[in-house]
């Protein structure tokens, strides 16, 4: 899987996601019911404040993720970007002006505002760059269980008997084997690598949607237009995809939502075990890592560990108060 590690393969795949999830938005804003989600999602405070996070680390994501030619080889705009940033010799604490050495503290070449790495890296410039790592696995890995769960769920929810059987079956032996065992398993097996967390990622994380839409489509069956578009002779397919999916597709941008902030949390946690990440590559989880031992010196290095934490924690805590602020605004009886 290492094709998946190539600059130009994971841009492509997030340009495609994009794409995909402006195509939802464009695609849902027809219905009424979405029309109406949004003049409720509009008068949530909280909600506009998330989303308004989340685009700031989309787009911190993105600048991270155009490649431009140099005379080095190749960067990225956001590393152009940060070009003017000095690399110092070591460790150096928070607008600090010498370098953190008890033996020998030598001038820094600039003011950084979160410190350096043992590198000499900008800890602020490195918190950036991880965005796209994280950025990267939701995306990809949502782009292979999206499909894969709303496919299966809509089968067995709408042709039930041995169909629902199997789905249930598959998805049942796969959520009985430990998350964590089977993705360490699976990467063990691919090798290290973003494209091989994703695809682990993906492997068990289709299993909850599933279940999800599947539960949902047993209930649309039963409303009288599935009954009225079978009467006309209209194809199982044009059922499951004119009538079924746009009404299960609210659930699905929720499901999105909210299963982002847990793919961005274990790709911290894999790489964190040294599973995920390869070396080299920006990660908050690798940032975590490699602070445990920043906080066992004399003097106490902190900053890494509080940048990379901090920043880990404002995403997810985004896209779940977001995920929320769609779930009452599809259902304002929720939130009453």
């Amino acid at each position: 899987m290492k094709w998946l590690d190539q600059i130009w393969v994971q841009n492509l795949c997030l340009l495609a996601g994009y794409g995909l999830l402006a195509r939802l938005v464009v695609w849902g804003l027809r219905s009424e019911r979405w029309q109406t989600a949004w003049k409720h999602l509009r008068r949530d405070k909280l909600g506009l404040v998330s989303l308004c996070v989340i685009g700031l680390y989309l787009v911190v994501g993105t600048l991270e993720s155009i490649v431009l030619p140099s005379a080095s080889g190749s960067v990225t705009l956001l590393q152009r970007l940060t070009a003017g940033i000095p690399q110092e010799k070591s460790y150096s604490a928070p607008l600090a002006t010498t370098a953190l050495s008890v033996a020998d503290p030598k001038p820094l070449l600039g003011r950084h505002v979160l410190g350096t790495d043992a590198l000499g890296r900008d800890t602020l410039v490195q918190t950036l760059r991880a965005t796209r790592s994280a950025l990267w696995i939701g995306g990809l890995t949502s782009l292979i269980y999206i499909p894969l769960g709303v496919l299966l769920g809509l089968m067995a929810g709408y042709y039930r008997r041995w169909v629902d059987d199997a789905v249930q079956y598959v998805y049942s032996t796969v959520a009985a084997v430990p998350e964590i065992l089977m993705l360490v398993a699976i990467l063990m097996v691919l090798g290290k690598g973003l494209g091989s967390m994703a695809i682990a990622l993906g492997i068990t994380g289709w299993v909850g949607m599933a279940r999800l839409i599947r539960g949902e489509t047993l209930r649309q069956v039963e409303r009288p237009y599935i009954a009225a578009a079978k009467a006309l002779g209209q194809s199982d397919w044009r059922i499951l995809t004119r009538h079924l999916l746009p009404n299960v597709m609210h659930l699905v941008l929720i499901k999105f939502v909210l299963g982002f902030s847990g793919l961005v949390l274990a790709e911290a946690v894999l790489s964190y075990l040294g599973v995920g990440a390869p070396v080299g590559t920006a990660s908050w989880g690798t940032m975590i890592d490699a602070s445990r031992s920043e906080l066992s010196r004399e003097p106490l290095v902190w900053w890494n560990l509080t940048a990379s934490s901090c920043a880990l924690f404002l995403m997810v805590l985004a896209l779940n108060l977001f995920g929320d602020s769609l779930q009452r605004a599809f259902d304002p009886k929720r939130g009453a």
